[in-house]
């Protein structure tokens, strides 16, 4: 019924309790999240274990300054849907010369998008129109913006790109008014929900491990500030996130 559409499951503390935790929970299907190529190996092997779990591979904007070339060789791979998880962080990234390192590392991946008409999954903090200028540089490439934290506006700019927008668990935390806001606005047709498990559990299980099985309680509340049942939102979100990831369904 659910798709967690982003999540880390090879930084979980016991993985397979928590897949079975989530097909409790209905959540039937997800996304395992390359983030390194250090740690490939441990994405793939979940998705090759499982036929209803699928991998990307990429360099996070957390770990830039290596050469994306390596990414080719999976690129063939029947379970890889997506390439990222990349972007721009600048967060804590205040060096102009480690941001410039960032940059060149999303643009090597958004190259590579294009070269083989693969999507993208894209990270994006404090980083808005650098991101969409970028982004802008490759329209043939579309994704999602995951665990969105920005502004309706960047959100608005994405969606007329052809992006996604995936809401993680920080839309129930109390200072998250942007993310609600973006949350109750986004069309139905661009609408994703994603854990970034082991991260940002919602509430009421802040504080804790995040899991895939708590996808539910943030579309529970996605679901409540649309103003539609909770089937509806899966059924929508879980539609987009095939219509996204088409290589899921080969």
């Amino acid at each position: 019924m659910f798709v967690d559409s982003h999540c880390h499951l090879n930084f979980l503390k016991d993985p397979q309790a928590a897949l079975q935790r989530a097909r409790e929970s209905h959540v039937n299907e997800c996304l395992c999240i390359g983030v390194e190529q250090s740690s490939i190996q441990a994405v793939l092997a979940y998705a090759e274990a499982d036929s209803a779990i699928w991998a990307t591979v990429g360099e996070h904007p957390g770990n830039a300054g290596h050469d994306c070339a390596w990414m080719k060789q999976y690129l063939s791979h029947p379970k890889v849907v997506a390439l990222g998880e990349m972007g721009l962080d600048y967060h804590l990234c205040k060096d102009e010369a480690a941001r410039q390192t960032q940059r060149r590392c999303f643009v090597q991946q958004l190259e590579l998008a294009e070269e083989f008409h693969f999507p993208v999954v894209v990270h994006s903090r404090e980083a808005e129109q650098e991101t969409l200028s970028l982004l802008s540089k490759y329209p043939a490439v579309v994704g999602v913006l995951h665990c969105f934290t920005e502004s309706w506006a960047m959100a608005e700019v994405a969606i007329e790109m052809g992006f996604y927008i995936s809401i993680s668990g920080i839309v129930t935390f109390n200072n998250a008014d942007n993310v609600r806001e973006v949350a109750s606005r986004v069309p139905d047709s661009r609408l994703l929900i994603e854990t970034d498990a082991p991260w940002l559990a919602p509430v009421p299980y802040r504080g804790k491990e995040n899991q895939p099985a708590y996808v539910v309680a943030t579309a529970q509340c996605i679901a409540d500030l649309r103003k539609v049942p909770l089937r509806t939102l899966a059924e929508q979100t879980r539609n987009n996130f095939f219509e996204l990831f088409s290589r899921a369904l080969s």
